[in-house]
């Protein structure tokens, strides 16, 4: 502990309730996830517990510090640059043999560990029983027994770890486990070669390091090998041990480690720590459900349902309080167009923000609804159940089953974000099949997207809104897994890799818990409408408004409207004679067509106008105009613009922007759009490039070449599909 500060790393395996562990400590709402791969990066937070500043880093969810994933790389990695001054290491103890494989390793690190035994309820509902003391006696750890769900045990395991911390402050210790006589013999060998050669410069413990290079750790063999002839005798031991393995066991050195390390787990375990109730052990509660809800061929049906079930109830719910929301920002136009004079202000403030900005934010409901209904599934355990069965169809198509939880994360249940997604799948070992996750899940239905897709459902689709999603996801699903298929056949060949998933024990989410999780998702979303969404629209409204018309055509719609609007008001006030009410509503009507006119005629001469334009004897093909040539071109920076850009564009063409009526009614009466179109704009906009932010992810998680091709590749497939479909459905 430095002063009055004390750093400790929080770490665990996936599911172990790590996450959910921290936030309970921090108070912070952070993202937990039922699977490996969503906590890819470190996050931070800051408590004081008496009188002492905590600063806890919750690291990647991990099951070893083998560099294998970025996960485990970047959890050994602060370990070992940061060197906090202690672990608290999160422990599933339901699955205590497991968790403590992880232990076993910061054990053998030598950084001081506290233990806090995570999910003790369900523990005890099976019938287990865990003598803590006798185990913290064993490890000479602390060990606090915690519920991280509902934050009990959170202060004793605050008040162990500071303990511990004022009365640990030797060195690192690390553990010395015997691996049997052929691997200790290399260990000594090579551990005298590691500290002659001052690899590493001491900052991990030479047995560590040869135990490394023993289990084929690439970071660290690429460290080692820069000394060059030492590093010449570290692997000619290594190699010569894996020959008298293979030649006597028939087995590796990486192999013999992990059983010696089960096994000294094992005989902790039989000392009297763990005790269990057979018979109730046999067959628990989640292995009954999953029976059927993994089931060959009830468990896909059965996930279906699931979904067309919540799209149902999203729009079913979510119609009334989408309606008050419409009809607030409508009410925002009129006040603003009321109290800011005719000009460019009021058309910046009337049409580029509360256009733009309030087209986005007006499908809040629903994506409140949706992401509550994801965060229950994701917190009961279903999501995981879901992905277990995908990775039998995942296979078919050339991916990986770890490919799965990228791909859901990316919105294969709608509402994620592909930036996390292709994140995600660092978890895959497989270069081949890394890229390929990497290249296919933005074409995932994410959060961005539905509001697109709920626009054009409610406009041109509203009697099966929710089959509509329904078909909608699935189609970013089928598209997904037929370009993967295609990539996998031709640009990225190469054998499939084994996957093995653990499934999360079956949990009842807290209302706190989904709450906390649909508010953080729909924060994102309102937070992204009121900063990026905002830049975007403000600059395609200049984009969309300038160059104006030029003075001699302005003057030609003022000459004509003014003459118009004169006699008008003469035959409104002057009752001129043979003027009746059908005479006054066609002038009207033309003084109205003047005004429609030339807002169209001033949107077409601006440079976004031009772009549009320029664009549409192609886009046409797939019944695209050039208002949603627009709107396409502003989706490259983020989807959600789509749906700004349009409402921006229609508010621009309306006669009078106090009485807005709603995007999806303009776009419904809009004589350039029909159903066939809708569904050309549909299929384009799962399959077209990805935003920019996404871009980025995929060039720092593959190469900026291979962004590229997902930009070129995702929109030449996306228009060459949209349009073959817009002439097929047109024809109809």
């Amino acid at each position: 502990m430095t002063g009055n500060t004390l750093t400790i790393a929080l770490a665990g395996n996936p599911n172990s309730g790590k996450t959910t562990m921290f936030n309970a400590l921090t108070g912070s709402r952070q993202h937990v996830g039922n699977y490996p791969g969503v906590t890819v990066q470190k996050k931070e937070g800051r408590l004081t517990h008496n009188g002492v500043t905590v600063h806890v880093v919750d690291l990647p969810g991990t099951y070893s510090l083998t560099a294998y994933s970025a996960e485990e790389l970047a959890a050994r990695n602060f370990l070992v640059d940061e060197r906090p001054e202690m672990v608290v290491n999160i422990l599933d103890a339901g699955a205590l043999e497991r968790s403590l494989y992880l232990t076993v390793q910061f054990l053998e690190l030598g950084v001081p560990v506290v233990l806090a035994l995570n999910m003790m309820d369900e523990v005890k509902k099976r019938g287990m029983q865990i003598d803590t003391g006798l185990l913290s006696r064993l490890l000479r750890s602390p060990v606090v027994e915690t519920v991280a769900r509902i934050g009990e045990g959170k202060e004793r395991l605050l008040d162990a770890a500071l303990d511990f911390a004022r009365g640990n402050r030797r060195p690192w210790e690390p553990l010395i486990l015997s691996y049997g006589p052929d691997v200790d013999a290399a260990l000594a060998e090579m551990t005298g070669i590691i500290e002659d050669a001052r690899f590493l410069d001491g900052r991990l413990p030479a047995r560590w390091v040869a135990l490394k290079l023993l289990e084929g750790d690439h970071e660290v063999a690429g460290i080692c090998r820069q000394s060059g002839a030492a590093y010449d005798r570290l692997a000619a031991i290594v190699e010569r041990l894996a020959g008298h393995l293979a030649a006597t066991m028939n087995s590796y050195p990486e192999a013999l480690i992990s059983d010696y390390r089960y096994g000294f787990i094992a005989s902790l375990l039989k000392q009297g720590v763990l005790k269990k109730d057979a018979s109730r052990e046999r067959i628990v509660y989640s292995d009954k459900v999953d029976r059927v809800v993994t089931d060959r061929f009830l468990g896909p049906l059965l996930m279906l349902g699931v979904l067309y079930g919540m799209f149902e109830m999203v729009f079913f719910i979510g119609e009334y309080p989408m309606g008050w929301f419409e009809d607030f920002f409508s009410w925002l136009s009129g006040l603003a167009a009321a109290v800011i004079p005719p000009g460019q202000i009021q058309s910046l403030v009337v049409s580029g923000i509360i256009g733009g900005v309030g087209g986005v934010l007006g499908f809040v409901p629903l994506i409140v609804i949706m992401f509550f209904l994801l965060s229950y599934l994701e917190d009961l355990g279903y999501m995981a159940r879901m992905a277990y069965m995908l990775d039998r169809v995942f296979r078919i198509f050339g991916l990986h089953g770890g490919s799965v939880m990228p791909f859901i994360i990316s919105g294969g249940i709608p509402g994620g974000c592909a930036v996390p997604g292709v994140m995600a799948a660092r978890t895959l070992r497989s270069p081949k099949e890394r890229l390929a996750t990497i290249l296919t899940a933005p074409f995932m239905a994410c959060g961005a997207k539905i509001p697109v897709f709920v626009l054009l459902v409610g406009a041109f689709f509203p009697q099966g809104a929710g089959t509509a999603m329904f078909w909608i996801t699935l189609a970013s699903w089928g598209a997904a897994l037929l370009v993967a298929r295609l990539l996998r056949s031709t640009v990225i060949r190469g054998q499939a890799t084994p996957f093995l998933m653990e499934l999360p024990p079956y949990r009842i989410p807290t209302l706190r818990g989904v709450l906390l999780h649909t508010w953080e998702r729909a924060w994102q979303y309102v937070k992204k409408a009121g900063t990026t969404i905002l830049a975007i629209s403000v600059l395609l409204w200049a984009a969309m408004t300038y160059p104006q018309l030029p003075q001699d055509v302005a003057d030609g719609y003022a000459t004509s409207r003014r003459t118009l609007a004169a006699a008008l008001e003469a035959a409104e006030t002057t009752a001129a004679p043979g003027l009746d009410g059908a005479a006054l509503a066609d002038l009207e009507a033309r003084l109205a067509d003047i005004d429609n006119k030339k807002a169209e005629a001033a949107l077409r001469n601006s440079l976004a106008g031009r772009l549009g334009t320029a664009l549409e004897d192609v886009t046409r093909l797939a019944g695209f105009d050039w208002r949603v040539n627009i709107a396409l071109l502003g989706g490259i920076a983020a989807k959600e613009v789509i749906v700004s850009t349009l409402g921006t564009s229609y508010a621009l063409g309306e006669v009078d922007p106090g009485e807005a009526t709603p995007l999806s009614e303009k776009l419904a009466a809009d004589p350039a759009m029909s159903k066939a179109s809708a569904l050309a704009l549909i299929i384009f906009t799962i399959l077209y490039a990805p935003c920019f932010v996404t871009v980025v992810a995929m060039a720092r998680e593959a190469s900026w070449g291979w962004a590229a091709f997902a930009m070129v590749f995702n929109t030449g497939l996306g228009f060459a599909v949209a349009a073959a479909a817009y002439q097929i459905a047109s024809r109809l």
